[in-house]
């Protein structure tokens, strides 16, 4: 399958189709906020990005940035290839309970291990998740958990059509 046709930059943005395969980390320095529930449950000075081709930066967060209680362990694990061996957590905020929104990587695989117990969150699942003062909009799919801010041109996997690429 060919990939597809890259969306335009338009002024300040990067393409998802130059980030690397396997993934890379970069530092990011903007403040993350997440809403659960109608609670602030995670207000994080900063985050681990993991940027893939064709994927919005999926960002992991530091566990301490968390409220206490907001995270929980939840059953079942995966692996990526890149990462190594994920648990899954469940989020909790404002009475609300989103089952297995959350993962994170306690032992990753080299290249990796600054993500150790940082914690990734669907976005889907969250009332609303900020980078800096931008509420992201989910990796489209259900499957990914990307974050879509402006910064970023498409188009992205997890769209239709997309489980080739």
């Amino acid at each position: 399958m060919t990939r597809p046709q890259r969306d335009p930059l338009l002024p300040g943005q990067e393409s998802v189709w130059d980030y690397p395969r396997p993934p890379a980390l970069r530092r990011c320095t903007e403040r993350i906020r997440v809403v659960l529930g109608g609670e602030t449950i995670c207000d994080a000075p900063g985050a681990w990005q993991v940027l893939e081709t064709s994927h919005p930066p999926t960002y992991y967060l530091p566990r301490e940035s968390f409220r206490q209680g907001a995270l929980g362990p939840a059953d079942g694990s995966s692996f990526c290839e890149w990462k190594g061996m994920a648990s899954y957590l469940d989020v909790h905020g404002g009475g609300r309970t989103a089952a297995r929104a959350g993962w994170t990587y306690p032992h990753p695989s080299p290249g990796f291990e600054p993500i150790a117990g940082h914690v990734a969150l669907y976005a889907a699942a969250m009332d609303a998740c900020f980078v800096g003062d931008e509420q992201v909009r989910p990796q489209p799919g259900g499957f990914y958990g990307g974050w879509v801010t402006a910064s970023i041109a498409g188009p992205f996997k997890g769209v239709p059509g997309s489980s080739g690429w």
